[in-house]
């Protein structure tokens, strides 16, 4: 009988122990999740005047690694409650602004319904590359960063001003993590490619305009590509553009000759005869080009061929 009851008295004092330590361990994962979901945005945002910008943008502002950051935002005027929303990064050019940037790509206007981020960037030098030119090395225009760990002061900057962006956005709207997306055109279809190396499990898929992959950068994770490039091109050579494009076909698992598909409708008479072909994969993460007989130019018929791309394609 005395037996039974020091038993007894063992199971409730283990009981009270037991139920102590659970209530310890929910204080902290309440304690821990308050303070996540309460963390602020890196960024702010602000709405524009409706006379600065076509379409009353908001304005993104942060400091990451004590740089001023700022970008354009495209959010939809009207969504259904609990829609998630695709997001899309439009990347200018070297000497380019997200103003122009905008006027040229107009993303917000071929998918309406997806939230559209033109981010300025900063004065950036690239490092030296004799093989495919050797634009600004001492970095006196706005540009973008080419490389991870990126040498003369620039490190990671861009890298991180695209997390700031990404975790900004994600807290202030209903975003569809599997439709996040990067294009960019000229030294913005770099950094797209940079994305794809660095960041490629952030997105679904990239669409770049005269562009290529530096010879540093190494592709980690399988995403769909279009790339967009001009026969002529002497600024980011034709050459190094259709090497980049071969790797990634390669990476995809996209090889073959690829199959012919409709050319833009739109006529561009700096981007005339437009040629697509499709390259499938069998890792369903398949290399779309669009070749034309221009130069380093970005085609009027890219904004319509890049939403329909990326409509196509969500994170798997």
């Amino acid at each position: 009988m005395k037996t039974r009851k020091v038993m007894k008295s063992n199971f409730q004092s283990l009981f009270i122990v037991l139920m102590i330590a659970l209530s310890i361990v929910s204080i902290f994962v309440v304690v821990n999740h308050s303070a996540a979901v309460s963390r602020p945005a890196p960024c702010s945002i602000a709405p524009l005047p409706k006379t600065t910008f076509e379409g009353a943008p908001s304005m993104l502002n942060c400091t990451v690694d004590g740089e001023h950051r700022e970008a354009l935002v495209y959010a939809p005027t009207f969504s259904i409650k609990g829609d998630k929303m695709p997001l899309v990064f439009a990347f200018h050019g070297h000497g380019g602004s997200m103003a122009e940037a905008e006027q040229k790509m107009h993303v917000q206007r071929a998918w309406p319904q997806a939230i559209v981020i033109y981010p300025q960037g900063l004065d950036r030098g690239r490092p030296h590359e004799s093989e495919c030119g050797n634009i600004d090395p001492v970095g006196n225009f706005s540009g973008w960063q080419v490389e991870a760990n990126q040498p003369a002061g620039v490190g990671n900057k861009d890298l991180e001003f695209f997390d700031a962006m990404v975790e900004t956005i994600r807290q202030k709207y209903n975003v569809d993590d599997d439709r996040v997306y990067s294009t960019g055109f000229s030294n913005g279809a770099l950094f797209s490619y940079l994305l794809w190396a660095e960041r490629g499990n952030t997105l679904a898929a990239i669409a770049e305009v005269s562009g290529r992959l530096w010879k540093t950068d190494e592709l980690k994770e399988r995403r769909p590509l279009l790339a967009i490039a001009g026969r002529t091109d002497t600024t980011d050579p034709t050459a190094c553009q259709l090497a980049s494009i071969e790797k990634a076909k390669e990476f995809d698992n996209a090889n073959g000759t690829g199959d012919q598909c409709p050319a833009p409708t739109v006529v561009d008479p700096k981007a005339a005869n437009p040629q697509c072909t499709l390259f499938p994969s069998s890792t369903q993460t398949p290399v779309k080009t669009l070749i034309h007989d221009g130069a380093h130019w970005y085609p009027s018929w890219a904004p319509e061929e890049i939403v329909k791309f990326f409509k196509n394609h969500k994170r798997s």
